[in-house]
């Protein structure tokens, strides 16, 4: 994909200015993609007190004000030329409405403003963002800030240690690379090399498996399966960031040094414990600075 087409924009409720909005407008401008702008409004919190049927007339003098705003904001960007739509869902089930204009729309990209829950919240609900994380089939760009409308530096997050995992690592470092191309920057890979992760198993019990040639024959071999990842999507060497650390601390120090603008990285489905405790993409998007570009596999 050399430019995207569709770019679908989930507008926060409170009707502000966004980062989301922000990094929306600028790639819409750069790759000339249709720009839609949808709100989800969910009923008052008071809801209840208009019985189990809500009035109608109540419900639009609501909605009022969300599509007064909206065709302001549609209006100022189609003077500078974006090709702007837009709608107003009135919404009991955000996630599920938001899923089902996803499959009409087909976006190339969900643009959406990162919800920043506090963590106790999300230990017994499951916040938006992250459910888009898991379930949503097109790219998810979450935007927690956009000192620069477009991105300046674009980092892919790989982990080849899986061989069943190289199909979504190159979906990484091509949805990674679309999104460089659209703003003309560079695309770095990182992978962050936790050897800690392969003497969980069986092999930690055998005789010197914790032994200096042990661990070194490790790394070189996970080295060369990141080369050749790097080799098969045409990244440079001097864009290529092998690190042996933790994930979230890797990257983090990463973004800081390279000034990261987006972090791509990859979900997938999970069950059982590793679904409540969250995924590596699921934890960076509340441990890093910038903004993260989730690509499902």
């Amino acid at each position: 994909m050399e430019q995207y087409q569709r770019l679908l924009l989930i507008v926060e409720p409170d009707l502000h200015p966004s980062a989301a909005m922000r990094r929306a407008c600028a790639l819409a401008r750069a790759s000339g993609a249709e720009l839609h702008l949808y709100v989800f409004v969910q009923p008052p919190a008071h809801t209840h007190l208009w019985g189990e049927k809500t009035d109608e007339a109540n419900v639009q003098r609501h909605l009022h004000r969300y599509r007064r705003w909206m065709a302001e904001e549609a209006a100022l960007l189609k003077e500078e030329g974006l090709n702007v739509s837009t709608r107003v869902v009135w919404s009991t089930h955000p996630l599920l409405d938001i899923l089902r204009y996803v499959e009409q729309l087909q976006p190339d990209l969900l643009i959406k403003d990162v919800t920043l829950e506090p963590l106790l919240k999300r230990v017994f609900a499951t916040p938006l963002d992250c459910h888009l994380l898991r379930d949503c089939p097109v790219p998810v760009h979450l935007v927690n800030q956009a000192v620069h409308g477009m991105p300046r530096q674009v980092l892919a997050a790989v982990d080849p240690s899986d061989p069943q995992a190289d199909a979504l690592n190159e979906q990484i470092v091509q949805a990674a690379g679309a999104l460089a191309r659209q703003c003309d920057a560079p695309l770095h890979l990182l992978y962050a090399c936790d050897l800690s992760a392969a003497f969980n198993g069986e092999a930690s019990l055998l005789a010197g498996a914790w032994d200096d040639d042990y661990v070194e024959a490790l790394r070189e071999s996970l080295h060369t399966a990141f080369v050749n990842l790097a080799e098969r999507c045409g990244v440079p060497a001097q864009r290529r960031h092998f690190v042996v650390g933790l994930p979230i601390p890797v990257i983090h120090e990463l973004v800081d040094e390279l000034e990261v603008d987006v972090v791509v990285m990859g979900t997938a489905h999970r069950v059982g414990l590793e679904r409540l405790i969250g995924s590596t993409t699921e934890r960076a998007l509340y441990s890093i600075p910038g903004s993260l570009l989730a690509v499902r596999g």
